[in-house]
């Protein structure tokens, strides 16, 4: 039998799911809208943001198992939207880059997605923004450890 403590944190799991969920539909629409996949989407919205990646690194600045890069970057190279440049110094790297055309998809999609997100988290005043913000952090920093 589960106590008070054990029910309420698996009744926070379940809110917290479903939450995650309702709104990562909401979002996944206005980039599968433009011709992309969520995760298609992420590498491209990365190389925008912090410029060429090396391949090895790419899954996990976006929460991506590494064996699904290759796929994704594949994809995305055959849409013209990235390039792999191999690294000058070292054989073994290999860069993702953004191309010109890849750089004008997301400047067109990215300020839809980002207003899709403000409006979905728009039930929240800003104070509340930021206790989530800070809820969340220390509910997700102590799992990432087990």
């Amino acid at each position: 039998m589960e106590n008070d403590s054990t029910a309420k944190s698996l009744k926070l799991f379940i809110v917290l799911s479903r939450a995650f969920k309702a709104i990562n539909e909401h979002v996944n629409k206005v980039i599968q809208a433009n011709g992309l996949n969520p995760t298609e989407f992420a590498v491209l919205e990365l190389l925008y943001h912090k410029g060429d990646q090396p391949l090895q690194q790419i899954g996990a600045k976006i929460l991506l198992a590494s064996g699904s890069i290759t796929y994704v970057v594949d994809k995305l190279e055959q849409k013209g939207l990235l390039k792999r440049i191999a690294c000058p110094t070292d054989r073994r790297v290999i860069y993702a880059s953004i191309t010109d055309e890849g750089k004008n998809m997301i400047q067109d999609i990215f300020p839809e997605h980002a207003n899709q997100i403000d409006k979905l988290m728009s039930s929240l005043n800003e104070s509340e923004k930021d206790t989530a913000i800070d809820l969340l952090k220390k509910l997700g920093l102590p799992a990432g450890k087990f």
